[in-house]
């Protein structure tokens, strides 16, 4: 039998829409990638039930009312809606969602926000003595109107209280929270493989500054070149020097360099040593291994190449980029 995930996101007036379905989307994702066993049930929960006008103008049916949710809840999700002012956006802070989420949260396994939702769990208190993410554009707000919030603008997610607290940047970082999830849930394989569903090369971590090497640079004209880039990031542990990679390609060194370099703006050993440097990014972030572990996880082979790699894609050590960005779970 399948593992019973009931999720449930708040749903009200004004909604973010992407915040609402593209979580929900993983979430199916997942149930289609293991033929029904990760057991998701996703339910929309709003002040009453029947239709909600989101941000973009399309209608929403919340399943329940909030008084019909119970107390059988796996994950609270709570998203986010933001008031337009001439200062920029404003968080919108509806009182009766802050109180349902006030008496709902302690009855759920976690609790997750998305986007500009942080500030609906701070104002419920339960981000007080905790460090939390939102939207670049709300997270002053959020510091000003919660000093007994640390608030950090710049990971995708902040995983806090052992796990059980979740807090998420905004937009698409709603997939990577969601994603998330599923990974703590069934395994990082499974959250993969609905990314790949997802179009999303590799799954982002841990801080704002990480994008996919892949996804970094435009397709180019040649679909060969396309099929060999994610080749690469599949095979980081391969031989991928120039030579190696033409022969691949069934073209002459010299012919395959002026290609790939055409193609993608830049030279075979740098787009290497990028996706390479992308991967250790992502160990550092979620894992403690060592360095020379990380290293050749990563194809760099070891300590001191990782370093010297580190020093010329992000002008910072290996060590500095892990206390910066490792995914926080205090």
């Amino acid at each position: 039998m399948p593992t019973s995930h009931r999720v449930v996101i708040a749903v009200f007036p004004d909604v973010d829409l992407l915040d609402v379905t593209g979580p929900a989307e993983v979430f199916a994702l997942a149930n289609r990638e293991t033929a029904g066993r990760a057991g998701y049930q996703v339910r929309l929960a709003g002040p009453v039930g029947g239709e909600v006008r989101t941000s973009a103008g399309v209608r929403l049916v919340a399943d329940l009312a909030f008084d019909e949710v119970g107390g059988q809840v796996d994950t609270l999700l709570v998203p986010g809606a933001v008031d337009m002012t001439e200062d920029g956006p404003v968080a919108r802070i509806d009182a009766d969602v802050v109180a349902w989420v006030k008496e709902t949260a302690p009855h759920a396994r976690r609790v997750a926000s998305v986007c500009v939702g942080a500030h609906v769990l701070a104002a419920a208190g339960l981000l007080d003595g905790k460090t939390a993410t939102t939207h670049w554009s709300t997270a002053a707000q959020l510091a000003a109107d919660h000093p007994a919030v640390t608030v950090d603008p710049d990971p995708i997610f902040v995983r806090t209280d052992r796990g059980r607290l979740w807090t998420g940047a905004g937009i698409s970082a709603c997939l990577d929270l969601a994603l998330a999830l599923v990974a703590e849930d069934l395994g990082e394989d499974t959250a993969l493989a609905v990314a790949r569903q997802l179009v999303m090369y590799l799954k982002r971590q841990g801080g704002q500054s990480q994008f996919s090497v892949p996804l970094s640079r435009p397709a180019t004209s040649r679909r060969d070149i396309d099929e060999l880039r994610l080749w690469i990031a599949d095979h980081l542990d391969a031989d991928l020097s120039a030579e190696a990679l033409a022969a691949r390609m069934c073209l002459s060194e010299r012919h395959f360099a002026r290609v790939f370099k055409q193609e993608t703006g830049t030279s075979t050993a740098g787009y290497v040593e990028a996706a390479r440097v992308e991967a250790a990014r992502r160990l550092l972030e979620t894992t403690d291994c060592p360095l020379d572990q990380v290293a050749t996880a990563a194809g760099l082979g070891s300590a001191e190449t990782l370093h010297r790699a580190f020093k010329r894609q992000l002008a910072t050590t290996p060590g500095a980029y892990r206390r910066r960005f490792r995914t926080q779970t205090t």
